[in-house]
C-alpha cells in the first residue's frame, strides 16, 4: 500500500483531501499544525492527526496542502527526512515554478491543479450542480506534470491526483511552465480579471438606472448564449450588430499588448507576488 502524508490536512483545501483520501487505498497520514483544523478533522470526518516524523518514516509521496507562500520552506524542512524516490506533490504549480522546491534530484516532483466543473455540463443531481469547486459532486477535469523524476511515478501521481479531486472527467499531462500559463496567466491574471470588469460593469448600469436584478438576469444570461457560441459548446454565429460590438468594443477594453501577460517574464513575476 502507497503511503501519502498529508501536510495541511485539516486547512481549507486539506481537509477536501482528507474526505476524498479516506475511502481511497491508500495508507494516508495526517498532519495538521492547528488546534481548528486538527479538531475540524476529527469531529468531521473522524481523522486523528499524527505528528510530523510518524508521518515521515518511509513515507512514499508527501502532499503540500498548505499556501503557495510556504510550500517552498515547508518543502525544504522536510525534505531531510525524505528516502530517496520519495514524491512531493504540489496543488499549484506557482512554488515548483519559481524554483522553491529543494535540489533534491533524487526526489519526484509532482504537481496537480483542479479544473473545475465546467459551466457546460450535463449534471442532473443538484447537488452536484451546485458543486462549484469540484472534489465533492461534480465531475472535474485535473492537470498534471511531472516535474521531475522517473516518468513511471506519473502514473503513480496521477492515480493519487485522481482520488483527490475525484470524481473525474479528463486529466490532462501538462507541463509545469504550461500549468503557469494556465494559472495564474489563463485562469487569474486573464479570466479572474474579466469576470472582475464585467461585475462593475453590471454596477455601472445599475447606477445608471437598471434594476440589479434585472441587470444582472441579463448578464448572466448572455453570459450563458455567448460563452456557448465563442467557446463552441454549440453551432451558432453572432448577429451583424454583435460582431460590430466586439470590433469597436475590444480596442476600448484590451490593451494591444495584453497577451504579453503569458511571457515568461511576466508569468515569473506574477508568481514572485504570489509566492
Amino acid at each position: 500500500m502507497v503511503s501519502v502524508a498529508l501536510f495541511g490536512a485539516g486547512g481549507k483545501m486539506g481537509a477536501r483531501l482528507s474526505r476524498n483520501l479516506k475511502s481511497s487505498e491508500y495508507d494516508v497520514r495526517h498532519v495538521e499544525l492547528s488546534d481548528a483544523g486538527r479538531a475540524r478533522l476529527r469531529d468531521e470526518l473522524g481523522i486523528e492527526c499524527v505528528d510530523q516524523d510518524a508521518a515521515l518514516d518511509n513515507v512514499d509521496v508527501v502532499i503540500l496542502a498548505v499556501p503557495d507562500t510556504i510550500v517552498g520552506k515547508v518543502a525544504h524542512a522536510l525534505s531531510p527526512s525524505l528516502k530517496s524516490g520519495a514524491m512531493i506533490m504540489a496543488l499549484d504549480a506557482a512554488a515548483p515554478f519559481a524554483g522553491h522546491l529543494p535540489d533534491r534530484p533524487d526526489l519526484t516532483y509532482f504537481v496537480t491543479h483542479p479544473c473545475h466543473p465546467p459551466i457546460f455540463n450535463d449534471e442532473t443531481d443538484p447537488a452536484a450542480r451546485d458543486d462549484r469547486f469540484g472534489g465533492l459532486h461534480a465531475r472535474q477535469s485535473i492537470v498534471s506534470a511531472l516535474m521531475q523524476g522517473p516518468d513511471e511515478h506519473y502514473e503513480i501521481g496521477e492515480a493519487i491526483a485522481r482520488a483527490i479531486w475525484a470524481p473525474i472527467l479528463r486529466s490532462h499531462r501538462v507541463t509545469v511552465d504550461q500549468m503557469a500559463l494556465l494559472e495564474p496567466g489563463l485562469s487569474e491574471t486573464v479570466v479572474a480579471s474579466l469576470l472582475d470588469v464585467m461585475r462593475e460593469a453590471m454596477d455601472e448600469v445599475v447606477a445608471r438606472g437598471v434594476p440589479q436584478e434585472a441587470a444582472r438576469d441579463f448578464l448572466l444570461g448572455h453570459m450563458n448564449i455567448l460563452g456557448a457560441v465563442i467557446f463552441q459548446h454549440i453551432p451558432g454565429v453572432f448577429s451583424d450588430a454583435c460582431n460590430k460590438a466586439i470590433t469597436f468594443g475590444k480596442p476600448q477594453l484590451m490593451r494591444d499588448d495584453w497577451k504579453n501577460v503569458f511571457d515568461r517574464d511576466e508569468l515569473a513575476a506574477s508568481i514572485q507576488r504570489i509566492t
